[in-house]
């Protein structure tokens, strides 16, 4: 069971990021409380990735401050990433290494003892045991996201960064992998997540924030944002943002970011 505390577990306030003349974000305010299956949304080079990419210090914001786990960014970028779970959405295992030796990697680079042995359940959890023996290269963009998410789950952290988590997974271990995360919320964990697969997020996420040029235009439980005759979080979705097409300004921050 992991420990509760009052703080949040993510803080940011006034957050912004310039890529040359694109803001990427701006005057984000943001609080994210322990054990909340937490949601960003919003479309094309709304800014979600840049935002991922700060709260785990991989890159510095403009302006603006932000901390994780009570540590502030970027200045605690390396001990935030020791400590949390991430999949990325485009990064893949090292094409030269197996399933199996890039799992035991992990536990030996985070000083995690037993890493036979969790690697082997996070294998028999995605149905990879009778393929690890296969490179990552050889392996199907499927496989690959498994290895991914065992990789970000193999240390049990206590905060999980997820960037398209169901992407490249079939329905049967969509399934699976929702339903390993509400037993990890039920044990104390925290998710934060970007996805543009709207169904599963409204199944899952306790509390929403839509992001729409950069800045923040809608924060709040599903039910807060509803208005009469709305759905679900897709009708939501597209009265806050629909309309908002790929101009140039959108495709050249999500150049700038390096995401779709």
């Amino acid at each position: 069971m992991l420990a509760r505390t009052d703080a949040p577990v993510i803080e940011a306030h006034g957050l912004g990021k310039v890529y040359g003349s694109v803001v990427a974000l701006r005057d984000v305010e943001l609080r994210v409380e322990r054990g909340e299956f937490f949601g960003l949304f919003g479309p094309n080079g709304a800014g979600k990735t840049t935002m991922l990419r700060i709260l785990t210090g991989q890159i510095a914001p403009s302006m603006g401050t932000a901390a994780v786990l009570g540590l502030p960014l970027p200045l605690k970028g390396v001990e935030v990433r020791a400590k949390v779970g991430v999949v990325p959405e485009f990064e893949s295992p090292p094409s030269f290494l197996t399933g199996e030796e890039y799992l035991r990697f992990v536990c030996r680079a985070r000083g995690i003892e037993g890493s036979k042995e969790r690697a082997a359940r996070w294998l028999d959890f995605f149905a990879l045991s009778d393929r690890k023996g296969l490179l990552c290269k050889d392996m199907s963009k499927g496989m690959r996201q498994k290895v991914m998410l065992g990789a970000a789950f193999i240390h049990e952290p206590e905060l999980l960064f997820l960037d398209e988590p169901f992407i490249n997974l079939d329905p049967l271990y969509q399934k699976r992998v929702q339903e390993y995360l509400r037993e990890y919320l039920e044990g104390g964990g925290t998710v934060f997540m970007c996805s543009h697969l709207l169904e599963i997020a409204e199944r899952l996420c306790t509390r929403i924030t839509v992001l729409k040029r950069g800045a923040v235009v809608a924060t709040g439980t599903l039910a807060e944002l509803k208005r009469p005759g709305e759905q679900g979080l897709g009708d939501v979705f597209m009265r806050l943002v629909g309309g908002e097409l790929d101009d140039v300004g959108g495709a050249t921050a999500a150049g700038a970011e390096g995401t779709v």
